[in-house]
């Protein structure tokens, strides 16, 4: 199953996922990137039920000049690392992180790697100079 929601009510429903429905498992959380569409940048959750043995998706979708959702570490603690990684490579900021900085990137990296109008060749790597191999 799956559920898009409005960003303002995700975390009302992943709190009401985990404590009523028991989905007490986030396998995942991960940003997306749709350049050219109203919305973006989005969020992907990925919850499991072990007692019961469902999945569920939930999804957020927002505009690049608002990129920020309330952080889930308050429910799962594992949402730490997932969160700095949707920073780290899509810009997404997450409201009451409790410590929200690159976690694979260098920290004064200007970029957003993982989106879609990210260039796919580096033009500062020196190894891809022809002229090196004497070309």
């Amino acid at each position: 199953m799956c559920w898009t929601l409005p960003k303002g009510r995700v975390h009302d429903a992943l709190r009401l996922l985990r404590d009523e429905l028991d989905f007490n498992f986030l396998t995942t959380l991960c940003g997306m990137h749709f350049p050219g569409t109203e919305k973006e940048l989005g969020v992907v959750y990925h919850l499991h039920s072990m007692r019961n043995g469902h999945r569920i998706r939930l999804k957020s979708f927002t505009t690049l000049k608002d990129a920020e959702f309330d952080t889930a570490t308050d429910l799962w603690p594992t949402a730490n690392w997932m969160e700095r990684e949707a920073w780290d490579f899509f810009g997404i900021k997450f409201k009451g992180h409790p410590n929200l900085i690159r976690i694979l990137n260098m920290e004064d990296f200007p970029a957003f790697p993982m989106r879609k109008d990210y260039p796919m060749e580096d033009p500062t790597r020196r190894d891809k100079n022809d002229s090196m191999f004497g070309r």
